[in-house]
């Protein structure tokens, strides 16, 4: 009885494979298309069949692979320690979306290259494997590519499944397909998640006893990378006004912080908003939004003024610009279905975190800065209104009481996983 499950994991595989096998012929032509309609690199479109623009760098290579923005920030404070602890590394991390591709490489670690995963196709991983030869796989968080971990595999590369965060619908959509993710989960010399909750859906769905609780790799991560000089530049031309962010902001978000941003004009305030949506593309929805407030738009090069209300970051990889000049930042994502984003990277550049109710992705996380008074509920617009009235320091003092109080713990976690690693590196 006990092989039942490894032999219909191996056929699911297989078949994953056969299927996937099927579909090559037809994947130029479909990234081709996707370029064309600028979702996709228009010079490195042709990475995600696997071919590398890069050579390989000499010496101890450490693959990592994230899926999107948020999941490859998080990656630069384990870049950081590794290389801090084995200097000798080379570094190539993985992604899929475009947005992650442009600001990472704005914020490109010590002795780090950047490519886009290749599809998942036995060609074009055999392409990408052969050309790359890691010597270790990380995988961070919960997407896995199945035909890209059974290549890996075959190649006799060590894996380890990092940072590990499965929602309970997550679990649910896996746990049909728990035969495969089965056989998948097997092929992992570790497995570590961020919580409690995650461990144990991983753990089900394995029918593994060894795996770890690593906690969240984001508190460890480096601010995110801005000049001086554009700082500088900005606070000059808006005048001295306090400066509200609402940071990495979805539909659900921009209305809230909206309507507040016309209560403070109402009440005869002087702040400035910002709004730096996720997705730079929805501009022309966001636009038609600001009809009655002085606005400016960043994509087109008009530069705000002390008379501007509303200033619309519509831009790629300045988030730590628009950090670093503000007071306040809404963290978006939490008045809707995308659950919330990071609250760490606001407050390491010194700006005070205000969120709403939905932050699933981030529960731990904003569980503890709560917690510590270095971030703020906001469940209504009054909530969000009166939050800006509360001088910034305030908040941050709590992050720095948090920071004292959780560094010990998040150095051994830190270490702890930095010593798997090296184990299986060596």
């Amino acid at each position: 009885m006990t092989l039942r499950p490894n032999l219909f994991g191996r056929i699911s595989l297989a078949m994953y494979q056969g299927a996937t096998a099927l579909i090559t012929p037809i994947l130029p032509w479909h990234l081709k298309r996707r370029k064309n309609n600028a979702k996709e690199h228009p010079k490195r479109w042709r990475e995600k069949l696997g071919h590398a623009r890069q050579p390989r760098p000499q010496g101890p290579l450490i693959w990592i692979n994230a899926v999107g923005l948020g999941e490859v920030m998080a990656l630069r404070g384990l870049i950081a320690a590794l290389h801090a602890a084995r200097p000798e590394l080379h570094f190539l991390v993985t992604s899929t979306t475009l947005a992650s591709a442009k600001t990472f490489e704005k914020n490109l670690p010590p002795r780090t290259l950047h490519q886009f995963l290749p599809l998942d196709t036995p060609l074009y991983n055999r392409r990408f494997l052969d050309h790359w030869r890691p010597d270790l796989a990380l995988w961070s968080e919960q997407d896995i590519w199945p035909g890209l971990v059974v290549e890996t595999a075959r190649h006799r590369i060590p894996q380890a499944l990092i940072n590990l965060r499965m929602a309970p619908s997550s679990f649910r959509r896996k746990r049909m397909a728990r035969i495969l993710f089965r056989a998948l989960y097997q092929k992992f010399d570790l497995i570590s998640a961020q919580e409690a909750q995650s461990a144990a859906a991983v753990a089900e769905l394995s029918q593994r006893q060894d795996i770890q609780i690593g906690g969240s790799l984001k508190p460890h991560c480096p601010p995110l990378a801005y000049t001086s000089a554009a700082k500088q530049a900005f606070l000059e031309q808006i005048g001295k006004r306090p400066i509200w962010l609402a940071a990495s902001c979805h539909a659900a978000d921009e209305d809230i912080a909206l309507q507040v941003q016309r209560q403070v004009v109402e009440q005869g305030g002087s702040h400035l908003l910002i709004l730096a949506p996720r997705f730079p593309d929805r501009r022309k929805e966001i636009l038609a939004k600001l009809s009655g407030l002085r606005h400016a738009q960043r994509s087109q090069g008009e530069a705000p003024d002390a008379q501007t209300q509303v200033y619309l970051a519509d831009t790629f990889s300045e988030m730590g610009l628009w950090y670093a000049c503000s007071d306040h930042a809404l963290i978006g994502g939490s008045f809707c279905a995308v659950e919330g984003h990071n609250p760490w990277e606001a407050l390491q550049l010194g700006c005070a975190v205000m969120h709403g109710p939905r932050v699933a992705n981030f529960a731990a996380d904003y569980a503890a800065l709560n917690a510590a008074q270095a971030a703020t509920l906001t469940l209504r617009p009054e909530d969000l209104y009166a939050a800006l009235q509360v001088p910034a320091a305030r908040g941050l003092e709590g992050f720095e009481r948090l920071q004292t109080d959780y560094r010990a713990k998040l150095d051994d976690l830190t270490g702890q996983l930095l010593e798997r690693i090296r184990s299986l590196s060596a």
